[in-house]
């Protein structure tokens, strides 16, 4: 999988049809992340993978195999209230980190289903974090 060259125009067109259509485009597995700046205190909005999980929703900050984790998992860290959308539904969340055994258990089974994130481990050495999104 490529990256598009401008990939903050990418996502914003995607925030921006996704609104527009109330929800995610062809049916993908998206959701809308809005987290607040750690420095800036400003809101953020961020289209990402979502992973059903019961009754919580999860997201892994792989960077795409980048060497730091993505700015929205810093600002989640930072302040874990978070807003979520997804088709049909708008709501509060609050960002857990997953760690130890859990983050690995998890990890491991959404590597299962999605090889690529195994292959964006591979490729750094930091710990892809695994955030639950449990609703507020």
């Amino acid at each position: 999988m490529s990256l598009p060259p401008d990939v903050k125009a990418a996502n914003r067109e995607l925030i921006e049809r996704f609104r527009a259509e109330g929800g995610a485009p062809e049916g993908r597995a998206l959701l809308l992340l809005t987290t607040t700046g750690a420095r800036s205190d400003r809101p953020y909005t961020t289209p990402m993978m979502r992973i059903d999980d019961d009754d919580r929703i999860l997201v892994v900050a792989s960077n795409a195999g980048a060497p730091k984790h993505p700015d929205w998992y810093h600002n989640l860290v930072a302040h874990p209230e978070v807003t979520v959308e997804v088709t049909g539904d708008t709501y509060q969340a609050r960002a857990v980190p997953l760690r130890g055994e859990e983050r690995d258990k998890v990890f491991a089974s959404i590597c299962e289903r999605y090889p690529f994130f195994a292959d964006h481990q591979a490729q750094v050495a930091r710990r892809i974090p695994v955030v639950a999104l449990e609703r507020s």
